[in-house]
This record gives C-alpha cells, sequence and structure tokens, in this order.
C-alpha cells in the first residue's frame, strides 16, 4: 500500500526507512496503545532519527494511520466455485488478521480506534471490507443454492466472524503455538459447523 505521508520537498523517501518505521509504529501501538504511542518512541523502535519521522509524519495520529493502511491488509472477497471454499477462506483470512504478526494492533483497534483522531477510518475501512467480501460470499452460495434462499446472511456472519475472533481471544498464551498450527483444521472445522446448522437435514 502507498504511504501517504508527506516528505519534505526535494527529499527522495527511502522505502526501507517507511518500511521500518510503518513496522515499528504498528508494533509499539500493539503493545502500548495509543497512550504509549509517540513519533519519539516509534523512531527509537524503528532505529531511525527523529527528524526522518518528522519529515515524513508531522503528527502521530497521521503515522498510525498511515503505518496501519500499510501493514494490516483488508479482508478480500474470492470466489472460489462453492459456499464453503470461500467461507473457509474468510475464516482464514480472519485468524491471519488475528493471530498474525499485526494481531496485537487489529484488537487493539476494536477498542481503541472510536478516540484516536484521523484512525477511526481505517477501522472502519477494515471492518467494511470483512462485511462487503463475507456478503458477496454468502450472496454468491444464494444464488448458486449451496445453501435455502431464507438464509439469514447477518446471522451466518455473525457467527463466522464472532466465532473466530472468540477463538482467538478465549485461546491461552501457553497454546499459541497451537492455535497458529491449527489454523487452517479451525477454519475448515467452524465452516462445516457453521453450514450444518443452516442445511436442510433429511
Amino acid at each position: 500500500m502507498t504511504i501517504t505521508g508527506h516528505a519534505a520537498a526535494g527529499r527522495p523517501r527511502d522505502p526501507e526507512v517507511d518500511r521500518r518505521v510503518t513496522h515499528a509504529a504498528v508494533a509499539l501501538f500493539g503493545e502500548a496503545g495509543w497512550a504509549g504511542f509517540s513519533l519519539e518512541a516509534v523512531a527509537r523502535r524503528a532505529g531511525v532519527g527523529k527528524a526522518s519521522i518528522y519529515l515524513r509524519w508531522p503528527t502521530k495520529e497521521r503515522l498510525l494511520s498511515d503505518a496501519l493502511a500499510a501493514q494490516v491488509a483488508n479482508v478480500a472477497d474470492a470466489d472460489t466455485g462453492t459456499l464453503r471454499g470461500d467461507l473457509v477462506h474468510l475464516a482464514r483470512q480472519l485468524l491471519e488478521l488475528y493471530i498474525g504478526e499485526t494481531n496485537p494492533a487489529v484488537l487493539r483497534l476494536g477498542v481503541e480506534a472510536a478516540s484516536i483522531p484521523g484512525v477511526a477510518q481505517r477501522w472502519t475501512e477494515l471492518r467494511e471490507s470483512q462485511v462487503l467480501a463475507a456478503r458477496a460470499m454468502v450472496r454468491r452460495g444464494i444464488r448458486r443454492g449451496d445453501v435455502p434462499a431464507g438464509t439469514s446472511v447477518t446471522l451466518l456472519l455473525d457467527t463466522l466472524c464472532g466465532g473466530v475472533l472468540m477463538h482467538v481471544i478465549s485461546t491461552p498464551a501457553q497454546l499459541r503455538d497451537q492455535l497458529v498450527a491449527d489454523a487452517d483444521g479451525y477454519a475448515n472445522r467452524i465452516v462445516d459447523f457453521l453450514l450444518r446448522s443452516v442445511l436442510p437435514t433429511g
């Protein structure tokens, strides 16, 4: 993604510095939250001079917003040919969002984004990408006859997305590695469970 901070006129941007700074910013926000977030702290973590950051991002709100846009990917639609395949793909993306390298920042966003000027929009974009992709998947499945026409798109998606999030949050720290290793298996199991609840029996 393009970094939208502004460098001083005539100064070429160094992509490696941008990468280090945005990576450090997301990691720091995930660990310390907004209260512990500052341009100076990001500079120390990234191993760059404060001037390098101030030339690019005049405020910490702008830095965090750009860093999240660069480091935290939106959820994408995918047409695998079946609703089950689509939902497994969605569940896997959600798991990666919540257990990947940026997961502490993503979880913090859910709590703090609304109170951070300029950052709430990034959280809104992330949620909207999830909803739009998921709705497109389910509606394709209804058109194909994978699930009944009267299936509640909202309830189905609330159950899937909420289930993935609660699974991540409720997993103890000592089982984190196991959670990561079983991500594909869990994505398949939760989708199978969900589809059994909406498919006609008999």
